[in-house]
């Protein structure tokens, strides 16, 4: 479930308010980029993410909600552990493998369970072979020392 997991490390009289304006490690989405290319993996850089509690799917009027604010892909993943990552200064970034268009999509039946199961199916050895593909290129990245996740507790609050 995904429903009010923890969303901080910190509590008890210690907060530390850090900053999201930019989610994703831009290095570690240049490696997922650059991998999933090799790899001839569709791959869009950049969208709006929105992260609703699960598991449930969106009502039609939901979904066309989230179209109209710009959202690209709606999920139940990504949150808290966008945001736990950067309160531990590790570098983050999603591939966001999508299953089916949300209710909203005139083209397209409404979602079912076994459609959704088969499409994780598909995409579990695409996931796998990224994986495999990316963490060469992570370990060996002789400037991630430098990246600003690092020290973003520095300009917490």
């Amino acid at each position: 479930r995904t429903f009010n997991r923890q969303k901080s490390f910190f509590g008890s009289g210690c907060v530390a308010h850090v900053s999201m304006a930019h989610p994703v490690c831009s290095r570690l989405g240049d490696h997922l980029q650059e991998a999933a290319r090799q790899l001839d993996l569709p791959v869009v850089r950049g969208g709006t993410y929105l992260v609703m509690e699960g598991p449930q799917f969106s009502s039609l009027a939901e979904s066309e909600l989230y179209r109209s604010w710009g959202c690209d892909v709606i999920g139940m993943t990504n949150m808290p552990e966008a945001k736990l990552a950067r309160e531990a200064e590790l570098c983050y970034a999603s591939v966001a493998m999508v299953t089916d268009y949300d209710c909203w999509h005139p083209d397209h039946d409404h979602v079912t369970v076994d459609q959704i199961i088969g499409v994780l199916s598909s995409n579990a050895e695409k996931g796998r072979s990224l994986v495999k593909s990316v963490s060469p290129r992570v370990q060996n990245d002789n400037h991630a020392k430098d990246c600003s996740c690092r020290t973003s507790l520095s300009y917490a609050l």
